[in-house]
């Protein structure tokens, strides 16, 4: 089997004989003479593309030979020609991360003195580890300016193979794993590096290295990256986002910021402003709500339900009316949200979450808690006000449950 894309990254089409079509664990696969399809490998995610038209799910290498996972098999027997197309935006997507990654880590080797420990081409954005404990914002700046310096140089790469020989008079950026003629991928005066990747021509063709961010990773360092055309859809992207802020804050790109931090202090105030009014609007309710308890055997029970509260609003308005020192019995619910809370103070005969658990399935409900408080759902507002008023019953009838 021929691997084309040693000899070129840039070949999108060809014909050649199916070799091979079967089907494994539920899954279709074809093998053939000749192949430009990139299989994983090396960080590098494998190519897509269609074979006899039908889409290439998968590639990768199993036991020497490269296996197209395909949804179909082709009707075609084995030695028939195929019409092999490669998915071009994808493969050349690959080669700039791929290449990029390869001038980034040289860059980071000559003016970090840190070498590449691994690489990682995502669908989004790529990353390199290096072997460095911390990297300032202003030396990573440094590394991006040098990076790019490389790519506007436009300088050429190479790829070719070689012998032991020749490899021998090589410094290369680590040694291959592998032993016989191996494959090299020398981008001029930069590195001589052992790799089966595809790659671009030139530098240039890198469009831009643009370094997002660096973060601590296991003790070293990982650098996260884009090049060519996903810096450019970041930055179309980028511009579009700030010209909307920009619009949405009737100013300038360069005045978000300052106007983003004007907004951000009147927010702050106006939080500030109404939870000194719900603090107020507490106090009043539960003033309202104590002048109109109704009375158990040994205790205050304080019942009401609200047309609209969040569950969030009725606890924090239990544990208000617990805070007032008196032996009471709370029993608040909200209507739009079918929510029920009993609450106690100083009541020691009533264990709330046993009371709930004790008579909500009855009613449909669900919930729990502890001894002091405890809340529920419900799937209607019916459920919710006859559990409601059998809880009343339960709790002035007895004083007890």
């Amino acid at each position: 089997m021929s691997e084309l894309y040693f000899d070129s990254s840039y070949l999108t089409s060809w014909t050649t004989a199916l070799e091979d079509k079967f089907t494994q664990n539920g899954q279709h696969y074809v093998v053939l003479k000749e192949t430009a399809f990139y299989p994983h490998g090396g960080g590098q995610p494998c190519d897509g593309g269609t074979i006899d038209g039908i889409p290439v799910l998968d590639v990768s290498r199993v036991d020497g030979r490269i296996w197209h996972q395909m949804p179909s098999l082709p009707e075609q027997e084995p030695g028939v020609e195929l019409y092999c197309e490669i998915d071009w935006q994808r493969r050349f997507d690959h080669m700039q991360q791929h290449s990029g990654q390869h001038l980034l880590s040289a860059t980071c080797l000559e003016v970090l003195n840190a070498p590449t420990l691994s690489f990682h081409l995502g669908e989004q954005e790529c990353t390199i580890d290096i072997d460095i404990a911390d990297l300032e914002p202003a030396r990573l700046q440094a590394v991006e300016r040098q990076v790019n310096t490389y790519v506007y140089r436009n300088l050429p790469i190479r790829a070719y193979s070689v012998d032991e020989a020749q490899l021998a008079t090589m410094t290369l950026v680590k040694p291959p794993s592998v032993t016989g003629r191996i494959r090299i991928v020398e981008i001029e005066g930069i590195e001589y590096n052992a790799c089966g990747g595809t790659h671009v021509s030139r530098t240039g063709e890198l469009g831009m290295i643009k370094l997002y961010k660096a973060e601590k990773n296991k003790g070293h360092m990982r650098i996260y990256f884009r090049c060519g055309w996903r810096v450019l859809d970041d930055y179309t992207e980028s511009l579009a986002i700030n010209d909307a802020m920009a619009g949405r804050f009737n100013t300038g790109r360069k005045d978000i910021i300052a106007r983003f931090d004007k907004w951000t202090e009147e927010q702050r105030q106006q939080r500030d402003e109404l939870e000194r009014l719900r603090r107020e609007n507490d106090e009043f309710v539960m003033q309202q709500l104590l002048s109109q308890v109704g009375t158990g055997t040994t205790y205050s029970l304080v019942q009401y339900e609200w047309a609209s509260r969040s569950l969030q609003d009725v606890q924090r308005m239990a544990n208000l009316l617990m805070e007032q020192g008196e032996d009471m019995v709370i029993l608040l619910s909200s209507a739009d949200e079918r929510k029920v809370v009993l609450a106690q103070q100083g009541h020691p005969d009533l264990k709330c979450g046993t009371f709930f658990k004790q008579h909500l399935a009855s009613f449909g409900g669900k919930g729990g808690g502890n001894d002091r408080m405890a809340q529920a759902g419900f799937e209607s507002l019916e459920q919710l006000r006859e559990f409601v008023q059998f809880a009343q019953g339960q709790l002035r009838g007895e004083g007890k449950a």
